[in-house]
């Protein structure tokens, strides 16, 4: 199957650097302490953060000097085509929520919650590819919008190999063709890496392509990210300065 034209357009017509339209609100669950909700294309994430709040299981908080982070991934049973009951806890969600969890992790500055949990749920509405990078910059908004200390953003992105060709944000249909995909997290300003996961395997050169492609995207979320909810800059940037004085 072709993916990208003699024209260089893919089969939902963009270009094989261009990204799926993004769209977010935050606010979105009045009850939670903060929420929002993430599309990228047809994809599209609710998450809510409740916290930071008294540890409510004692035994699973390890360290008392910093704050316990709990994330819980789920998929609606109409988010996809497949109509199967999924069971509650079955092995992908587990691991989504892990990868989640650890992602984020590296943005929240725990150290200044001790004795306290942060509790972050993210639910995939609709799923059209990229569900996991979806997640994460969900959860980012969320934190942002209960007011959570972080360090810097964590935004995520993915990008692909198919037909020859690195390709940006890929939907179901590139992600399921078999080729190989790589998921991107990093914070921006800090210019770290939290998260590569990568399908199938690729050539030196090309991967360094594709994850540089992944990166740039990511760098686009966060510039996105900030325009919908400006004072997330608070938490970025006022935070470290305070280490100074």
């Amino acid at each position: 199957m072709e993916f990208v034209s003699p024209e260089g357009l893919r089969l939902d017509g963009r270009r094989p650097t261009e990204m799926r339209q993004l769209r977010a609100e935050i606010g979105v669950v009045s009850k939670a302490d903060g929420s929002a909700m993430f599309e990228m294309g047809n994809t599209k994430v609710i998450a809510a953060v409740y916290g930071p709040r008294e540890v409510q299981n004692r035994g699973q908080q390890t360290n008392n000097d910093h704050a316990l982070v709990r994330c819980e991934y789920s998929m609606a049973n109409f988010s996809t085509g497949d109509r199967v009951r999924k069971p509650k806890g079955d092995r992908r969600s587990i691991e989504i929520s892990l990868v989640i969890r650890q992602t984020m992790e590296a943005c929240i500055m725990t150290h200044l919650m001790p004795r306290s949990q942060i509790d972050i749920f993210v639910q995939v509405l609709q799923a059209d590819g990229g569900t996991r990078s979806a997640c994460i910059n969900a959860a980012t908004l969320a934190l942002s919008d209960a007011g959570i200390p972080m360090c810097d953003l964590v935004t995520s992105c993915s990008a692909g190999y198919l037909n020859s060709t690195p390709l940006l944000d890929l939907n179901y249909i590139e992600d399921s063709a078999g080729g190989a995909d790589v998921t991107v997290g990093i914070l921006p300003t800090l210019d770290k890496v939290t998260l590569l996961q990568m399908d199938a395997k690729l050539s030196t050169n090309i991967f360094e392509d594709v994850m540089q492609l992944a990166t740039e995207g990511c760098k686009a979320i966060a510039n996105y990210i900030r325009e919908v909810n400006p004072f997330i800059l608070i938490a970025v940037y006022i935070w470290p300065s305070l280490k100074t004085f």
